[in-house]
């Protein structure tokens, strides 16, 4: 697959996976994290708001890698 196909599909990839997560990170910050106690709360919206980078983590090194014909 050509680099610079890879980097499109990678873009459209992170977006979508960004957008995504936004809103099940809303949805699940909306139900009963709410209930928790202040420090658990906050525990949960670290975990909520930087998670996502592991995902992003593979989509970046796939996008990364070299030509396969080469």
């Amino acid at each position: 697959m050509p680099q610079r196909l890879r980097k499109f599909i990678g873009a459209v990839l992170l977006l979508a996976l960004m957008v995504f997560w936004a809103l099940g990170a809303m949805a699940v910050a909306q139900g009963r994290v709410t209930e928790l106690h202040w420090a658990l709360q906050t525990i949960c919206y670290v975990l909520l708001g930087t998670l996502w980078v592991i995902p992003a983590a593979f989509i970046i090194s796939w996008m990364e890698k070299g030509n396969r014909r080469a």
